[in-house]
Parts: C-alpha cells; structure tokens; sequence
C-alpha cells in the first residue's frame, strides 16, 4: 500500500494533534489535580477564559476519553462512538496543523 505526500502529511498532523491534546490534557491534570472537561467552561469568569486554549486543544483527548468511558460504563451505542471518533480525529487534524504550523514559524524554517 502507498500513500502519497499529502495523505502521510495529514497522517502526521492527526497524530500530532492526538499526541499534543493527551500532553495537554495530561500536564493539565498533573498541574491542577482535577481532570480536563468542558466542565471548565461552566465555572465563568477567569477560570472559563483561561481554559479556552487547553480545552481548544486538548478536546480531540477529552472527547476520546469520555466516548471510551461512555461506551464501557453506560453501554453507549457503537454509531456514537464511531461519530465522536470521527468528530475528536477531525478536530485534532486542525489542531495538530496550527502546532505544525507553530513550529515552523517559531523554528524559522
């Protein structure tokens, strides 16, 4: 099987965007000791603001998360989760091309 340029372009921009929304999602857990949700958003005010830019890229992870929990705890239907697989996969592959696009703007390249 060959992939041309673009496909393994994009192949590594939504593994990008997975790897960084986990590191995120993560580090954020670690720092704070409470899990990343979009629960955040509810608190108002400070908080909200700031948990714009960690929920904008780590939502691809969350989503995943709670669609994994979904389906073992409460049974969720298979055509959910393929859907919210979908959904958190699109997402990531823009997210990982604006941190692709980030670095090599940061790098200079």
């Amino acid at each position: 099987m060959n992939l041309s340029p673009s496909a393994l372009e994009n192949l590594q921009t939504l593994v990008l965007g997975l790897a960084f929304a986990g590191l995120l999602a993560s580090a954020f857990e670690w720092a704070t000791a409470r899990r990343a949700s979009f629960g955040l958003l509810s608190s108002g005010g400070l908080v909200a603001l700031a948990s714009l830019p960690i929920l904008a890229f780590g939502a691809p992870f969350i989503i995943l998360r709670n669609t994994v929990r979904g389906r073992r705890i409460e049974g969720r239907p298979i055509p959910f989760v393929m859907l919210a697989t979908m959904l958190a996969c699109g997402w990531s592959l823009v997210s990982g091309r604006v941190v692709l696009d980030l670095a090599h703007l940061v790098s200079g390249a």
